[in-house]
């Protein structure tokens, strides 16, 4: 999903996670399904998944194997709802960061992607 000229530089998916968990953890709907216990776990993961599915390191891989999303969020409710608070939040995360406009558009594909795969209800 790399783009021709685009460079992904792990600071703006460091900068872009960080500010995406800020609201996370604030949000009424989606922040209960994340381990209170495990907030920096969370979001080491997410960072890494995005690191290495942008064309940078591994580690995602390494420490976790094969993605496996959709098996990985079977247990909570992602419905339309969810969906786009998940959306909103990134993109809220996105704009506060001011992730590059090349690499913006190609994370916006990607998440909205993504974001829809994940449903498991229809409402």
């Amino acid at each position: 999903m790399e783009s021709e000229n685009t460079t992904f530089d792990e600071q703006v998916f460091h900068d872009l996670v960080s500010a995406f968990y800020r609201r996370v953890r604030k949000d009424d709907l989606i922040g209960p399904m994340y381990p209170n216990d495990d907030w920096e776990g969370s979001e080491q993961r997410l960072r890494d998944f995005l690191i290495y599915r942008f064309g940078g390191s591994d580690r995602y891989i390494q420490d976790r194997g094969h993605p496996r999303l959709r098996m990985r969020h079977a247990p909570f409710k992602i419905g339309i709802e969810e969906r786009d608070r998940w959306l909103e939040i990134m993109n809220a995360a996105m704009e506060e960061t001011e992730v590059p406009g090349s690499i913006a558009l190609d994370l916006k594909v990607f998440f909205e992607q993504v974001a829809d795969f994940m449903r498991n209800v229809e409402s």
